[in-house]
């Protein structure tokens, strides 16, 4: 088995910026696109935000997965990669969800005015909110990253071992999420069904497929359009087209529900939002592609610093919109100005977590406690610089 480390990717950099930039034009605009300005005129273009970007977390998802794959599928399941694998985690990844988890969780016994009260009662309600990734509403993504990462050694055993499983990873995978969907909403009825990985199966095996097969997929990602044969053009140009078509729909389906009150069967939003966000993850890649290879220097320089800083910038962003909307909520929806509001908050939001993760990162020891680890290109010491690695949202090992 070939154990050689793969070369980096910094294209993935920028496909974490697009999904990061898609995470925040939803949570920006997720007041708006519901009660709160309903009856703007404006409000189809608000609907429109938050459907049609809905494709940020779904892409981080499958990034983690093909990260995971792409280090790891030539490496030996032995003992010492097992607990280097988990011990990178524990670091990186369960430590800042806790203490993050209790940040917003005690902040929001605050705003109730019940943080002093009942502390039995606020632990255990705490206690229930972390182990279902539900302390606060982001904190979801995180919370079934760990759950795939108790599995990962095991899949990954399991598609080193076998051929036809790593043929069959795609279609096992939408069959295990789709079993699992039809399975919860005939019987099992679970709320929350949003936290549990399996509910993402099929980006997390896509991912895994698309790793494993990279060297061919490569040659896609990689080669200028004018130098692909027709029929590569033709299956890039189809993807684009179906993305596009699904997204409409789907932006379609949510605007007839809130507007109209004209709701269908679950299933058929479970479907288009499916269908949407996987098309997503595949057009992100190309686009990852296409922005490092085409796009001004300062561009490519822009997205992949923001990419870089995803995963902590995903942690506090939530804080940062909190504030600007208990200062900014006096606009009416109706006015032209309220949908410049909306995106003031995404700006608002991005700047300002961007600057405290940045300054954090230079500035203050042991930052990756709370944050995840530091990029590379934040570290000051030659020491560090060479040694830790890890895969928030993501991130390459090398």
């Amino acid at each position: 088995m070939n154990t050689v480390r793969q070369e980096r990717l910094p294209q993935l950099d920028i496909f974490r910026a697009l999904a990061i930039l898609g995470v925040l034009h939803v949570h920006a605009s997720s007041f708006a696109a519901g009660e709160q300005a309903l009856h703007s005129p404006y409000y189809y273009w608000l609907n429109w935000i938050n459907i049609f970007f809905k494709f940020g977390t779904p892409s981080f998802i499958f990034l983690s997965s093909f990260v995971l794959f792409y280090n790891y599928y030539g490496r030996p399941v032995i003992r010492s990669l097992v607990i280097n694998f988990y011990r990178r985690r524990l670091k990186y990844i369960l430590l800042p969800y806790l203490l993050v988890s209790m940040g917003y969780y005690a902040l929001t016994l605050y705003v109730n005015g019940r943080l002093t009260q009942n502390l039995g009662d606020n632990l255990l309600s705490f206690s229930r909110a972390l182990f279902s990734g539900s302390a606060y509403a982001h904190l979801y993504f995180v919370f079934i990253s760990i759950q795939f990462y108790l599995l990962f050694p095991v899949l990954l055993k399991l598609l080193q071992s076998s051929r036809f499983l790593v043929k069959w990873t795609i279609p096992l995978g939408f069959a295990l999420q789709w079993g699992f969907i039809f399975w919860n909403k005939y019987e099992l009825h679970i709320v929350e069904k949003g936290s549990l990985a399996i509910s993402y199966l099929a980006y997390y095996m896509m991912g895994a497929y698309i790793a494993i097969h990279f060297e061919k997929v490569k040659l896609w990602l990689i080669k200028p359009w004018r130098e692909q044969p027709a029929r590569q053009k033709g299956w890039t140009t189809l993807l684009v087209s179906l993305w596009l078509i699904a997204a409409f729909i789907h932006v379609q389906l949510w605007y007839m529900a809130r507007h109209y009150g004209v709701w269908t069967d679950s299933l058929w939003y479970e479907l288009l939002w499916n269908v949407h966000t996987i098309l997503s993850a595949l057009v992100l890649l190309y686009a990852a592609f296409l922005i490092h290879r085409r796009a001004p220097r300062r561009i490519v320089a822009f997205l992949t610093r923001l990419g870089e800083l995803s995963f902590a910038i995903y942690l506090i962003h939530p804080l940062l919109l909190a504030i600007y909307r208990r200062f900014s909520n006096h606009i009416a929806p109706e006015s032209l100005i309220y949908v410049f509001l909306v995106y003031g908050g995404l700006v608002f939001a991005l700047g300002g977590s961007w600057f405290i993760v940045q300054f954090t990162f230079r500035r203050v020891p042991k930052s990756w406690i709370v944050l995840g680890s530091v990029p590379r290109s934040l570290e000051s010491s030659p020491k560090l610089k060479s040694g830790h690695a890890s895969d928030e949202m993501g991130k390459v090992n090398t």
